[in-house]
C-alpha cells in the first residue's frame, strides 16, 4: 500500500490498516450516542470502505438503533475498551474509523460535521465545514 494508515487501540491488542488514498471522507458527528460513545463533545470517524479496512485481532460489538432508525454497531477492544471501529448495517460497504485510533492522523482533513442539532456549547460545529442538522 502506498499510503499505509497504521491504527490501533490502546492496549495494542487489535490492530487495523488501509490505505489513505481510499478514504471516503472524514466528519465530526456530535449525535447524542457519539457523545456517549466518546465521553466528549463528538467522534471524529473517517469512512473507509470495508473491503478496504485489514484488521487483527478481536473486537467486541455493541448495537444500537440510531435516532433515524439505522442499526449502528460500535466495535471496541475487550481488553482497554478503546472505541476503534463501528458501522451502519444497513450500509455494510463502509467502515467508520476512529480518527484518534490511527498512529499518524495528521493527514486529517475534516469534510462536514453531522447532528448539530445536538452539539453542545463546549464542542461547538466547526462551521468552517458544511453542517448539518442530522445526517445528510
Amino acid at each position: 500500500m502506498g499510503n499505509k494508515v497504521t491504527g490501533s487501540c490502546l492496549c495494542g491488542n487489535f490492530s487495523y490498516h488501509f490505505d489513505r488514498d481510499r478514504v471516503i471522507s472524514a466528519h465530526h458527528c456530535h449525535c447524542k450516542d457519539c457523545q456517549k460513545m466518546t465521553g466528549s463533545g463528538k467522534a471524529t470517524i473517517v469512512m473507509v470502505p470495508t473491503e478496504s479496512l485489514i484488521t487483527e485481532g478481536e473486537l467486541k460489538t455493541f448495537t444500537v438503533t440510531g435516532t433515524e432508525g439505522a442499526h449502528v454497531t460500535r466495535g471496541f477492544c475487550p481488553d482497554c475498551g478503546s472505541q476503534t471501529i463501528s458501522y451502519v448495517e444497513e450500509m455494510p460497504t463502509t467502515r467508520f474509523v476512529k480518527a484518534g485510533t490511527m498512529d499518524d492522523s495528521s493527514w486529517l482533513t475534516i469534510d462536514s460535521s453531522f447532528w448539530s442539532c445536538s452539539a453542545e456549547p463546549w464542542s461547538p460545529v466547526d462551521s468552517s465545514r458544511p453542517v448539518f442538522e442530522k445526517n445528510p
